[in-house]
């Protein structure tokens, strides 16, 4: 018992010691924002689609930053911001207009409304995010956050209601295996039909399922292009389309224990995203809410929100044997466990800061 006392005032030793040494001042830079600054970097980092929008960290109205041209065609493509009148293309200015579409754009996924290129903003803005326009849902509420596409569009099959998927024959990938995908989107499609009054079954027949499934690269014909790895990770239409395209370029993943890449993307999180708007769901304001339009690397993010439920239900109506109180349960425990762990980081953190402050005096 002593014993171990010992080893750790000796570890608290050698801690306090490393933190009183003097030190230069250090340039604090905020976490979130990816900063690439070797040629090594950008290598693992492949073509990260929107990386350089780092630049534009601080920039407020007034502001003049060459490329910004370029951010404001990303406010465009994503319904925020109108083509300008009176020239044919954007400017590198932050004017009034831009303004309004970031004011727009941090209400919209909920982040600190600042009408300023804050480090938020720049996290969100660079984040690989579902190919859905933002501005083609609509259904904001006060309490809820969920949002649908334009006219409300719902499947309509009958009750029981079954929808049927199918992979394309031809546009598939050898990174991950067949029977992994498949059992990634069988999984994906059971949470869904677990709250709601419709089942999925895969089908061999392709050309006749009510949900046609594939991976592709660049321009596919369907006037919403990918653009290599992160970026844009996927896409998929309002009902009754049922188109659902992936974006082939992309360092796919099912298991991350397998998987060192750092661009690494969960397929089974955006699987579940995806299916949300093949069922008529349009992006949600809640960052924990799968139907959120952004989704970092190496996360997993499957498991559906009461955000979530309540936007699918409002179209479809509850699965019987669905509750409200399993969910919020689950979510307690979940919210509990991360309580936990972060008071006893706090208790650790100060009785070290204690430590330290006795050695150093």
């Amino acid at each position: 018992m002593f014993l171990f006392f010992s080893y750790f005032n000796l570890f608290f030793l050698g801690v306090a010691i490393f933190l009183c040494h003097p030190c230069f001042p250090a340039r604090i830079v905020p976490e979130s924002v990816t900063v690439i600054t070797s040629e090594s970097q950008k290598t693992q980092t492949h073509n990260a689609t929107w990386h350089d929008f780092s630049k534009f960290l601080y920039a407020e109205r007034g502001s003049h930053v060459s490329g910004m041209s370029e951010l404001k065609k990303y406010f465009h493509r994503f319904g925020y911001l109108a083509l300008p009148e009176t020239t044919p293309n954007f400017t590198d200015t932050f004017d009034s207009q831009f303004e309004t579409a970031v004011f727009r754009y941090q209400k919209r996924l909920g982040l600190p409304v600042t009408g300023k290129l804050d480090s938020d903003t720049i996290s969100a803005i660079m984040a690989p995010r579902c190919g859905v326009s933002d501005a083609a849902t609509h259904g904001i509420h006060a309490a809820r956050h969920y949002a649908y596409f334009n006219g409300k569009p719902r499947w309509t099959r009958g009750t029981p209601m079954t929808l049927t998927y199918a992979f394309s024959p031809y546009n598939m990938i050898d990174r991950v295996s067949v029977p992994e995908i498949r059992a990634v989107f069988e999984r994906a499609f059971s949470r869904w039909a677990s709250v709601i009054p419709v089942s999925f079954r895969e089908t061999p027949e392709y050309d006749k399922a009510d949900i046609t499934i594939g991976f592709y690269l660049g321009d596919h014909g369907d006037g919403e292009p990918f653009d290599g790895v992160l970026g844009v990770l996927a896409h998929a239409f309002s009902p009754q389309n049922g188109r659902f395209h992936l974006d082939a370029a992309e360092m796919w993943s099912v298991d991350f224990e397998r998987e060192d890449s750092r661009v690494a993307v969960d397929l089974e999180s955006v699987a579940t995203h995806e299916i949300g708007h093949v069922l008529g769901l349009g992006h949600s304001s809640v960052k924990e809410a799968v139907m959120y339009p952004s989704l970092s690397p190496r996360r997993k993010k499957v498991d559906l929100k009461i955000d979530d439920v309540a936007g699918v239900q409002s179209l479809y109506g509850s699965n019987p044997n669905f509750t409200f109180s399993s969910l919020l349960q689950s979510q307690n425990s979940l919210n509990a466990a991360i309580g936990l762990e972060a008071r006893f980081f706090r208790w650790t953190t100060l009785s070290l800061a204690l430590v330290v402050l006795f050695l150093c005096v």
